[in-house]
């Protein structure tokens, strides 16, 4: 094994022993007394169950984890990455559409792999407790949409990325970047119109209290926003959720119709208010930005890594080729990955305690949010004292007692601020 081989196969096993033990001191957080803030929303019978909700979750995913990694290290030692390259080059294709293929090979091997985990998540775990109302023609639908999606959307991206790098010389990263980060702004657009409906139906919401609530609202906060959608979430399962998506005259803000069904005017209405203060306080803008500079810088450090002839010769291959060097640089930039994954993470925390913070002074009060996060929680199985190291490594939101503390603090008359992170 050269240099390259060592310090993949490190990094590979190091990311999974840093999950596999912020798994376990997630587990071993789990208290067995109720936190104060929660009772009389969860009973003793209902707490007990989004501990177990938790561990099961817990020890699937990590059972899930270990398979993966078995799985590429097998294939990657018994010269898997090589011997996929010879038989498609032997096809005689150019390397666009041979690049095409083989990126199609190993991304269809990863769907099937993890296609049983993902039925045995929808019909056993999320079916035992009480969540999963997708049906067997549900799921089979959205695979295949999904498939040809990836096909579609993945294959333009991706024939642009090898285009430019086959034809463009030194400047391959920069007219990768230029192209990606347009094709990223394009989904921002048309996704809510075009993409998202294929995999939900979204209603207006009819007219009566809660939809001139939300509206009068949106004209308070200054929001321009056309319409509010009812999205039929309890197709597929029992938990709620609400979301912002688009810009311009495509921004919609959709409801799960398990949300509207169960939540007071209220409750709505501040989630709604939340989901606004992301878009008034530019996180959306914000986000976009760190992904087009990651992406940038993706593709400039890339340009350098493809030309070491050591990274090919660290899994066998005969050849070199930008489609196989971009497989073998995501496994080697894992770390800086990773890294940078922790830094989207916590700004993510810190923009949904401002999208708190801003819903309850457009709202005038902070405890319909309150009330809103508690029955959520509740409603879902939310594991109430994750440990911090989890926190960090995977929650892209506060835990709910954290938000729940901020915002009483809020309402008892103190000065605005962003609590720190856990």
């Amino acid at each position: 094994m050269n240099g390259f081989a060592i310090l993949i196969l490190a990094v590979l096993v190091a990311e999974f022993v840093l999950s596999a033990l912020s798994s376990i001191l997630n587990l071993r957080a789990l208290s067995p007394a109720l936190p104060a803030e929660f009772s009389g929303v969860f009973d003793a019978d209902r707490y007990a169950r989004s501990q177990e909700y938790t561990r099961t979750g817990t020890r699937f995913d990590m059972l899930r984890s270990t398979v993966n990694l078995a799985v590429v290290l097998v294939w990657w030692q018994a010269g898997g990455f090589a011997w996929l390259d010879t038989a498609l080059r032997g096809a005689g294709f150019g390397p666009i559409v041979t690049g095409l293929l083989y990126m199609g090979a190993l991304g269809l091997g990863s769907m099937v792999l993890g296609l049983p985990f993902r039925i045995y998540s929808t019909f056993v775990i999320e079916q035992r407790f009480g969540f999963n109302r997708t049906t067997v023609a549900t799921f089979v639908a959205d695979l295949f949409k999904g498939m040809a999606l990836m096909a579609l959307l993945g294959g333009i991206v991706l024939g642009a990325v090898l285009v430019f790098f086959e034809w463009t010389g030194a400047l391959a990263w920069l007219w990768c970047w230029l192209a990606v980060t347009a094709f990223m702004l394009a989904v921002q657009f048309v996704a809510p119109q075009w993409i998202m409906p294929l995999f939900n139906k979204f209603t207006p919401l009819e007219a009566g209290e809660l939809r001139e609530a939300i509206l009068g609202y949106a004209r308070s906060a200054r929001f321009p926003v056309k319409d509010i959608f009812v999205v039929d979430g309890s197709r597929r399962s029992s938990k709620a959720n609400a979301f912002f998506a688009g810009f311009g005259r495509n921004k919609r803000i959709g409801l799960y119709d398990t949300l509207v069904k169960d939540y007071t005017v209220p409750e709505l209405t501040a989630v709604v208010a939340h989901e606004v203060g992301h878009y008034k306080k530019r996180h959306i803008v914000q986000g976009i930005a760190m992904q087009v500079a990651y992406t940038g810088m993706l593709f400039f450090v890339m340009s350098f890594v493809l030309q070491e002839r050591g990274l090919f010769d660290a899994f066998y291959m005969q050849e070199m080729s930008t489609y196989a060097g971009l497989v073998f640089f995501g496994l080697l930039f894992t770390p800086v990955d990773m890294a940078l994954s922790l830094l989207v993470n916590a700004v993510s925390r810190r923009n949904e305690f401002q999208a708190d913070a801003f819903a309850a002074g457009t709202t005038g009060s902070s405890g319909a949010l309150i009330t809103a996060l508690k029955k959520l929680s509740a409603d879902s199985l939310t594991n109430l004292t994750p440990h911090p190291l989890h926190v960090v490594l995977h929650y892209s939101h506060p835990p709910v007692l954290r938000r729940i503390e901020a915002l009483r603090h809020l309402s008892d008359g103190a000065a605005p601020q962003t609590p720190g992170q856990p």
